[in-house]
């Protein structure tokens, strides 16, 4: 994905050697190839200022020549397109005033320059709108850099980009089906700002012909209570589910481990839990003293660290914790908004609070959420876009975490590991649930049934 600096930057260099209007061209024939696919009668045009609009007259010029009639509400009709509005005009595109009964919309709003919320004006038409919306470049009155809303905005069942996908696309649930369509940018963009992780990505660690459960990775986990003995199974069941070699489970809730989980080896104190090759640390354990003490114990093992839930909380109160882990040990800490509001402002746009975090600390961020953020110290991003909601429920985290020490222990590198891990809990979440809500013990039982489409 690509910022839009990026995007218009490359637009730029391109129009040196292909005029603008053609570029404009492409899109609004992309756009509308898209449109066609609804199979509409008749198709609304909601008409802003500039290219955007522009690509909207176009598309809706096209539109018309397959016979389809289309309306165009122009909600600056002295900054329209010019050269679109001639051409929309001239295939019998009509003007009105109010919606009518379309059976699909265009939003040509505003495009990747705008910013805000949508006009009280456009924002009274979208509110009155039934039939399904298909964006130009952006849902309007979304941010196309951050994602965030703070007002009025479209949702579109479809969003029809050019070029490349922008942070928007990836990081709000309002664009719909993201379309790219090819305006010859092709490597003036320069390198991504941000990735996708795809199934075909991902390499998962599965043991091969010379493995045994030593070199495919052992996992300490350090989870639970008497209080919170779920949380001690929960995060034990994501790591014995993700291939782990072998689990050593360390804690108070070890009964309830063993019970659940005969072949993880179980002890009461951290220094008899032996050799492991990562540790994942936090869910349930407390955030008094005992806790601390475990939390500031682990850091020190010279081990990649996965930190959720009190380990988050515990590093926010106690910034000394820090001081007990070698600079060398890579960390990735897994807080949920709320969680990370302990460390450091969030604010609206959370890819750039994900990475200011992560190379204060030199830590690996992974940013819980619908659509979820992994940056790393050295300014890399990724994010996962989780293809259902259903992991807003308890204990879902903890079976996370345990993922991704499985993932660490393996060897993966750390931001990779993170965005594994993500990939893989957020599709055990769709598989689990089937369309129902699927508690957390459900998701993890759903892991092997994920790194099978790997």
């Amino acid at each position: 994905m690509w910022t839009t600096d990026q995007v218009r930057s490359a637009e730029q260099r391109v129009f040196q050697t292909v005029p603008e209007p053609t570029l404009m061209h492409r899109a609004a024939f992309g756009v509308a190839v898209c449109a066609a696919g609804f199979r509409p009668r008749r198709v609304l045009l909601l008409v802003g200022a500039g290219n955007n609009g522009g690509d909207a007259l176009w598309a809706g010029a096209y539109l018309r020549r397959r016979g389809v009639r289309v309306d165009a509400i122009l909600l600056k009709p002295d900054r329209a397109h010019p050269e679109g509005l001639a051409a929309f005009r001239r295939a019998g595109g009509r003007i009105v005033d109010t919606p009518g009964d379309p059976d699909l919309v265009i939003d040509g709003i505003v495009g990747i320059s705008g910013k805000g919320s949508l006009r009280p004006d456009a924002a009274a038409i979208v509110e009155r709108l039934t039939a399904p919306v298909i964006a130009v470049d952006n849902p309007s009155g979304v941010d196309p850099d951050t994602g965030a809303e703070d007002g009025p905005c479209v949702t579109a069942a479809m969003t029809v980009t050019f070029g490349g996908r922008k942070p928007v696309h990836a990081l709000s649930p309002r664009c719909g089906e993201v379309r790219v369509v090819d305006i010859g940018l092709g490597d003036t963009l320069g390198e991504p700002a941000m990735v996708i992780l795809d199934r075909e990505d991902i390499n998962w660690p599965i043991p091969g012909p010379y493995d045994d459960k030593y070199t495919l990775g052992v996992t300490g986990v350090a989870s639970g209570s008497a209080t919170y003995p779920g949380a001690a199974v929960l995060s034990t069941s994501g790591a014995v589910l993700a291939t782990s070699g072998m689990v050593r489970y360390v804690g108070t809730a070890a009964d309830n481990v063993q019970q659940r989980w005969p072949e993880v080896i179980v002890t009461g104190a951290v220094q008899d839990a032996g050799r492991v090759q990562s540790w994942v640390v936090g869910p349930g354990i407390g955030t008094g003293s005992a806790g601390r003490d475990l939390l500031g114990y682990v850091l020190g093992q010279g081990v990649p660290v996965c930190v959720d839930a009190d380990g988050i909380t515990l590093l926010a109160q106690h910034p000394d914790l820090w001081d007990r882990r070698d600079p060398d040990t890579p960390v990735v800490i897994t807080p949920h908004d709320r969680e990370f509001a302990r460390l450091a402002p969030i604010g609206r746009d959370r890819v750039a609070a994900a990475k200011s975090l992560a190379a204060r600390l030199n830590v690996v961020v992974l940013l819980k959420g619908y659509n979820t953020i992994v940056a790393d110290p050295a300014g890399r991003v990724l994010v996962n876009q989780s293809p259902s909601a259903w992991l807003a429920t308890a204990g879902s985290g903890d079976v996370l975490s345990g993922i991704l020490g499985a993932v660490l222990a393996a060897g993966v590198d750390p931001w990779l590991a993170a965005g594994y891990a993500a990939y893989a809990h957020s599709h055990a979440g769709t598989v689990a649930a089937s369309g129902a809500p699927a508690p957390a013990s459900a998701i993890a039982a759903a892991i092997p049934d994920v790194i099978r489409l790997f």
